[in-house]
């Protein structure tokens, strides 16, 4: 039996602060809304996003035959920098799963991406997403502050300060 829920209009904005690695990361999150309809008005929200949580609804097959769409579209506005994670979303409805664990991760490998399946309703694995995406940002900012100060190019400044922002991500 499906189940409704309220999706995203236009776009939504959040602040969220987690710890990850003994930092203390503040996450600007742009949640844009997934229907064709608002397309023109989400693209410009991925120029200059660090990081992109692309969501699919794993009891909609039509959902996730769209993934390769929306990838097109964000990586016209992306560069090779921007780091991606790839969510299958209501993991709890178990006896509506159109698209398996299976399927999923192996759509994830083909785009070289990271995977996780969650559920909002339940709050499963919704943190690890957000903690996962945010591992892979620090760890590409530590990797360019490395490049930079080997190639003598100008160094992006990651904090260590244990109560200081660590990085933005317009996920």
């Amino acid at each position: 039996m499906k189940q409704s829920y309220i999706t995203t209009i236009g776009v939504d904005f959040r602040f969220r602060t987690i710890k990850v690695d003994d930092k203390i990361v503040k996450l600007q999150i742009w949640d844009t809304a997934g229907q064709e309809r608002f397309r023109t008005i989400t693209s410009a929200y991925y120029r200059g996003a660090d990081g992109i949580i692309i969501i699919y609804d794993t009891t909609d097959r039509n959902s996730f035959l769209h993934i390769n769409d929306w990838m097109n579209e964000i990586n016209k506005y992306t560069n090779e920098d921007t780091c991606k994670l790839l969510v299958g979303n209501k993991a709890d409805c178990k006896d509506d799963i159109e698209i398996t664990t299976m399927e999923g991760q192996n759509k994830a490998k083909e785009l070289n991406i990271s995977f996780i399946e969650t559920s909002a309703k339940d709050a499963t694995n919704v943190e690890l997403a957000f903690t996962m995406i945010t591992q892979e940002l620090i760890k590409k900012k530590k990797k360019k502050n490395f490049t930079s100060l080997k190639n003598n190019h100008a160094k992006l400044k990651l904090s260590t300060h244990d109560n200081s922002p660590q990085s933005f991500c317009s996920c």
